[in-house]
């Protein structure tokens, strides 16, 4: 394995002539001669919720690793050797601890790798928020890593090898009573069971950030990409199963022009043959489904969701007969952990550092001369979605801003602001960038954004939200059929949005607000986050009808540090803000959308 040095921080790659060096040796001595019962447990998407502590809203909080690892040691302490823990990714972004760990507090160990080393996770995936925090913060993290960060479709585009380990082995000897091997024993060496565990990344990066965040990378096709490795791993280690480990969701997600599909799951497991369990994530939903391999052997599909509210964990029994593999029995399913038990140890060990974050995320910045909330965003104009709006004109001097709530349910309260208000305000480190666009290409941007997010309304009765009860449960769309970080409203331009028109036609925009008329042949600077600007969403791209390799081209401006960091500069030169509704558009006709808006408010969100 070699070292290289990329922007200062030293990281691991690996070569296809060292890839059986990439192991992990693990030992117990099983009860039965020729059988190993193993447990694998697989956390996802934790986001930061490392301590129970929310040090947004300085409470308690359900969940959290604290109260997941209370439970890895129940775990342990029957298994012992044969537990693998695995995690799936996107650790580096979420609560402000990972926040304050990637940006403000970097001479010390990322408090993520801490976490990881203190819980002693056998293999770590990469999520796309993991991407997101840049090369700076990820490759640091993934050196300070003491497991294998897995990662078989991140190409280093310099040497077209995998940027971190594609794989990683564990091993499980036998008891010493357990006769060799017979020839032509499909398993790995005589006398134990081998496990193969292979990672891998949802593809799809480019739609989403900007390339200088994952600059001399590429992301391979998850289904192209298993297909090489099983082969390989099969062929080279040999191995008795076969674990998937997949930032990626189960299915649908955006296709990128390229054929790239974002969540892949469901495509690598039908088409793919040699997987025994996939565990995987990035979609916050729970699943624990079988599918079937292109040759029916049966897939055990496993999804926690996110937040560190369950764990997803696989028991496994392997039989021998003489040391060879004759039968494997594998059962899947996800534990609810919200309400366990916390580990104080594990909370004493990171009591200094949660002070210190608590200090942090507490100093006051300003005052709200008047409370707003993200509820009020799905309806019409609102204080806190305008207040986004404002600053962002302010800041970039561009014409024209979008911006969509990215909290599904949060609220500022009137008084002292905090820092830590500032990641309700703002929950994801998106850079800000001002784009090229025609009036046309707005108006089509928020055709596609009102069609996610409204119902066609054909009488009184209807739903003026476009609502789905099958995702009430949904950590992404809370009860709507679209996810909601998608719903663009603008500032700086007047407009309706009848809602009795089709889809593409419910936009209608009346004047700038400045009182200028709006041309859609005329080309306007635009306000927006870098994940928007990058084509997040479709919005910029199917949407708008701008191309995706057009984009760079019509990015005019990107500012250096994260929304949130100007967000907070300007309060603080301001001291004293209100934010208020600017009332700029509304939902046509009033007589059907002002009730129907109340009604869908108290399904959503009680009386």
């Amino acid at each position: 394995m070699r070292k290289e040095t990329i922007n200062g921080v030293r990281t691991m790659r690996i070569g296809w002539a060292l890839l059986a060096l990439v192991t992990c040796h693990l030992s117990h001595v099983t009860s039965s001669a020729q059988t190993v019962e193993l447990k694998i447990i697989e956390t996802s998407d934790v986001h930061g919720y490392f301590l129970p502590y929310d040090f947004v809203n300085a409470r308690p909080l359900n969940g959290t690793l604290a109260r997941a690892n209370t439970y890895i040691k129940q775990q342990r302490q029957q298994f012992g050797d044969r537990l693998l823990l695995l995690d799936n990714g996107d650790i580096l972004q979420g609560q402000p601890c990972t926040y304050w760990s990637n940006y403000v507090n970097t001479d010390e160990e990322n408090l993520a790798a801490q976490v990881v080393n203190y819980m002693g996770y056998d293999a770590e995936a990469v999520g796309n928020h993991d991407v997101e925090t840049g090369h700076c913060v990820y490759d640091k993290w993934i050196s300070e890593v003491q497991c294998p960060v897995l990662g078989a479709n991140i190409i280093d585009r310099e040497t077209e090898l995998p940027y971190v380990c594609p794989y990683t082995i564990k091993t499980f000897p036998l008891s010493p009573s357990a006769e060799p091997a017979v020839s032509g024993k499909p398993s790995g060496r005589a006398g134990e069971a081998k496990i193969a565990i292979l990672g891998m990344i949802t593809p799809t990066i480019g739609a989403w950030l900007n390339e200088s965040l994952w600059q001399g990378l590429r992301f391979e096709d998850m289904v192209t990409c298993a297909k090489r490795w099983v082969k390989y791993i099969r062929q080279v280690e040999k191995p008795d199963l076969i674990i998937g480990l997949f930032h990626s969701g189960l299915n649908g997600g955006i296709t990128m022009d390229d054929g790239l599909e974002e969540d892949a799951v469901q495509l690598v497991a039908q088409q793919v043959e040699g997987f025994d369990i996939i565990f995987f994530g990035h979609d916050h939903q729970v699943h624990n489904e079988m599918l079937k391999s292109p040759s029916g052997h049966d897939v055990l599909c496993l999804d926690p969701s996110c937040f560190a509210r369950n764990v997803a964990e696989a028991t496994v029994t392997l039989t021998y007969d003489h040391g060879r593999l004759v039968d494997k029995a594998v059962k899947g399913s996800i534990v609810d952990i919200r309400n366990m038990d916390v580990d104080e140890q594990m909370v004493a060990h990171f009591q200094p550092t949660i002070d210190r974050i608590k200090d942090f995320v507490g100093r006051r910045i300003g005052t709200f001369a008047n409370g707003c909330s993200t509820r009020d965003s799905y309806f019409g104009p609102s204080a806190f979605t305008d207040f986004l709006h404002q600053m962002q004109l302010q800041l970039t001097g561009a014409d024209i801003s979008f911006n969509a709530p990215l909290s599904f349910d949060t609220s500022i309260g009137k008084g002292p602001v905090t820092v830590a208000d500032m990641f309700k305000l703002y929950r994801y480190e998106n850079q800000l960038y001002v784009v090229n666009m025609t009036g046309r290409e707005i108006r089509r941007h928020l055709e596609m954004s009102y069609d996610q997010w409204v119902n066609t309304m054909t009488s009184a009765d209807d739903h003026l939200l476009l609502l789905n009860d099958a995702s009430s449960g949904d950590q992404q769309r809370m009860g709507f059929k679209n996810y909601t970080f998608n719903f663009d409203s603008a500032s700086g331009i007047d407009y309706e949005v009848d809602v009795t028109k089709p889809d593409g036609q419910k936009v209608n925009i009346l004047r700038m607000t400045s009182g200028e008329p709006f041309d859609e042949n005329k080309m306007y600077k635009v306000a927006m986050n870098s994940y928007r600007a990058n084509g997040g969403g479709d919005l910029i791209t199917r949407g708008a009808g701008i191309p995706r390799d057009s984009l760079q081209g019509r990015i005019i401006y990107q500012s250096e540090l994260d929304l949130r960091y100007y967000l907070m500069e300007e309060i603080e030169r301001r001291g004293t803000v209100s934010p208020k509704a600017a009332k700029n558009w509304k939902f046509v006709p009033e007589k059907w959308t002002k009730p129907a808006a109340r009604r869908d408010r108290q399904l959503l969100f009680g009386k």
